[in-house]
């Protein structure tokens, strides 16, 4: 059991409570002091852009966690809360008033004081997103608010009913009403808080669509800023390189480095071949059947606490055949989950129950594995009347992802398995930024894909409520049934009862079964035997600027 997980939900019980951590925030800033040196990391994926509020992958949080912050924070190493840019936060009885003590002396990346009017701006930013393409990519946003203001497409009424100043460092944000998400979720990178005026400057809100691709504007992608301990100085598409240099009047603890440079190197060989060289100071995911080898060689190779969960995704909407649950079901007992565990993931990979971590509050115990079993797949099939089936299976190249170290690999093998029970299988291999999250998240065009999630903070609703709370093209189906269920269980603000709802739901989805719980495994982040203060998260949310190089 992940003790650090665990705490997490006395601290979400203890939400009706002031959350004063002041001085706990101010021992943990980082111990860099200004050091110099420059780090360069190994990236295993592009960033779609910076601006966090349209971020949904992993890559765009790395770099933007460095330059953002949040009001609230997760304490390093673990999914504690602590205090971000709030040193207190204080919900009224029923959660629908949450009001800041705020951080005072703090100032944008651009000059911009932070007060209470720029939480608010923010606020009022997000609640406002003009169109379509705005709302669509505000992922996370729509996940805790519900909608927007004005909806541009299919979402729900936002809960969000407005921000007030009453002072300088007092912010407070009102709500239609509570949500067990809270406080948890004001540590989510999407609502990193960036300056008003360069917002309005750059043109924030100025995306469009075209065709299945996104254009951001050039706050996104030529000017983020925000109160980070690194501030945004340049992003070379071409070479997938993003520098960041310290913010030398951060108001905490200055970073210990000079520059942090992300270089992308999709190819996890690439990745360790670049470390031994000396080339680069690190680099995530390293492939678990390298991790023994690394160690001896003198890296260090830190392992995360396991807080993911990866999966077969099925999407309803394109191929008929998958709209019958036995359809779904056969895939299932296809897949021999147990062997993906034991031979393509580290050592203490297991298979899941459900869409959810063991560690998680509302994780139904009950549940056991699907089996694997083809026998049964075949007889399925035949009694959907759909022996014959073809689906067009996608899979992302150009990354590695915590809970998917080798997606080829991972897809070959399923692939197989799919086929040894009489499915027919097109491959469609596609980079993930650019292409495959596109195909997946926005167009719809496949019929089955891998996909996974690593928790932003200990909440059922972060993993299920994110994959099944609404419509999606992603898994293509509508069952409102299910949606006002997982609704129902993010409203309810006691944790006891908040934890039984989400098992009930969880066993809905279970029966349901939308798409295919794989696996849930450690990650690990490995470093150069000279680099200090790299502190592992489980939430993969690493802090640079506690990092030192020793000489």
């Amino acid at each position: 059991m992940n003790s650090a997980v665990r705490r997490l939900s006395a601290a979400i019980a203890a939400g009706t409570l002031v959350v004063t951590l002041a001085a706990c925030a101010e021992s943990e800033r980082g111990a860099g002091g200004g050091e110099g040196g420059t780090m360069v990391f190994g990236a295993p994926g592009a960033p779609a852009m910076f601006d966090p509020v349209y971020a949904t992958d992993g890559e765009t949080f790395r770099v933007s966690r460095q330059m953002f912050e949040t009001l609230v924070t997760y304490a390093p190493g673990t999914a504690d809360l602590a205090p971000g840019l709030a040193t207190e936060w204080t919900p009224n009885d029923d959660g629908t008033q949450w009001t800041f003590a705020l951080q005072e002396g703090v100032t944008f990346h651009d000059g911009t004081p932070f007060d209470a009017e720029a939480v608010c701006f923010n606020f009022d930013r997000w609640a406002n997103l003009p169109n379509e393409a705005a709302q669509s990519q505000a992922e996370y946003y729509v996940g805790l608010f519900g909608g927007f203001a004005q909806n541009a497409g299919d979402y729900g009424e936002s809960i969000y009913a407005g921000c007030e100043a009453p002072d300088a460092n007092t912010a407070v944000l009102n709500l239609t009403e509570g949500t067990g998400a809270l406080p948890a979720a004001f540590g989510l990178t999407s609502l990193s808080i960036s300056s008003p005026t360069a917002l309005q400057e750059y043109d924030a809100d100025g995306i469009e669509l075209s065709g299945e691709a996104f254009t951001y504007p050039a706050y996104a992608m030529e000017h983020p800023t925000g109160t980070g301990p690194f501030r945004f100085e340049s992003y070379d598409r071409a070479s997938g390189t993003v520098t960041l240099a310290r913010n030398d009047d951060y108001w905490g603890e200055t970073a210990g480095l000079d520059q942090l440079i992300f270089r992308v190197i999709p190819d996890e060989n690439a990745r360790r071949q670049e470390l031994q060289a000396g080339t680069i100071q690190g680099y995530d995911l390293p492939s678990p059947g390298d991790w023994a080898a690394l160690r001896d060689a003198g890296f260090q190779v830190l392992e995360r606490e396991p807080f993911n969960i990866f999966y077969l995704g099925i999407n309803q909407a394109n191929n008929p055949a998958l709209a019958d649950v036995r359809v779904r079901q056969a895939i299932a007992h296809a897949v021999d989950r147990e062997s993906l565990a034991q031979n393509q993931l580290p050592d203490s990979a297991e298979v899941a129950t459900q869409f959810i971590p063991e560690t998680v509050e509302g994780y139904a115990s009950d549940l056991e594995p699907i089996p694997y079993d083809p026998d049964r797949a075949r007889a399925l099939l035949a009694e959907a009347g759909a022996s014959d089936l073809t689906v067009n299976f996608y899979y992302p190249t150009e990354v590695t992802r915590p809970y998917m170290p080798n997606p080829t690999n991972l897809f070959t093998t399923i692939a197989e398995n799919l086929r040894q029970v009489g499915i027919t299988v097109n491959p469609v291999a596609q980079p993930w930024n650019g292409g495959y999250l596109d195909s997946v998240n926005v167009a719809g065009t496949h019929d089955l894909h891998l996909l996974g999630w690593t928790g932003d903070y200990n909440d059922a609703g972060n993993f299920v409520g994110t994959f099944f709370g609404r419509a999606k093209p992603e898994f293509g189906f509508t069952n409102q049934e299910l949606f006002d269920e997982l609704a129902a269980a993010d409203r309810t603000v006691d944790p006891a009862e908040k934890a039984a709802a989400y098992e009930q739901a969880n066993r809905s989805i279970m029966e349901y079964l939308p798409s295919v719980p794989l696996t849930t495994s450690p990650p690990a982040v490995v470093v150069a035997e000279n680099v200090e203060g790299m502190v592992p998260s489980p939430l993969t949310d690493e802090r640079f600027s506690t990092v030192t190089i020793a000489d």
